[in-house]
């Protein structure tokens, strides 16, 4: 069995993680239902300091179990130390959780958003500003509860346009600011 080294600090990691989420994620309004969730403190922030993926997985379903169990928590944040740093990897990690999610019968209750440092969209060029929507300093999975994002939608003007104003409001932005945010703080 391989056993990864475990960090001996992870406030550098948390508070790289916590100022992106407050100075880019909030402030700039990329996502408007963020700021009730963070300032009544219902973000557990998991940080995942192995790269063994039946590890991560097996993480994954705990942090959704977790998570229907405490009412108190709306959302979690899971942050890949020593995984992940291939884009592409990634990617096949984040469809490998989704299955998951699905077979452990959490579809339709819980779902995942994606970030990472590197993040591209399909389709989109290389350097079109949309995709620092969702960069984020380390790679993350971000597990919501369906119910709640439908609440928020419900309650919101016009939630189809959100993404055409992140992406018209990255490119007001421009690269220099969303780099500032980004630094890795990867080994």
């Amino acid at each position: 069995m391989n056993i990864d080294p475990v960090h001996t600090d992870i406030e550098p990691i948390l508070a790289a993680t916590q100022r992106w989420l407050d100075e880019v994620i909030i402030k700039e309004q990329f996502c408007p239902f963020a700021k009730p969730v963070r300032d009544n403190k219902q973000i557990h922030f998991s940080v995942q300091q192995q790269s063994d993926i039946a590890s991560l997985l097996r993480q994954v379903v705990t942090e959704c179990e977790d998570l229907l169990r405490n009412d108190k928590i709306e959302t979690s944040l899971l942050i890949y130390t020593d995984a992940f740093g291939d884009f592409n990897d990634y990617l096949d990690f984040l469809e490998m959780a989704n299955e998951l999610i699905e077979n452990a019968g959490f579809e339709g209750i819980l779902q995942l958003a994606s970030f990472h440092p590197d993040y591209l969209f399909d389709g989109a060029p290389a350097n079109c500003p949309s995709h620092y929507t969702n960069r984020s300093p380390l790679p993350m999975l971000h597990i919501l509860r369906e119910d709640s994002i439908s609440d928020a939608l419900d309650n919101f003007s016009q939630p189809e346009n959100i993404p055409l104003r992140n992406i018209a409001h990255a490119k007001t932005l421009g690269e220099a600011f969303f780099k500032a945010y980004l630094p890795t703080t990867r080994k």
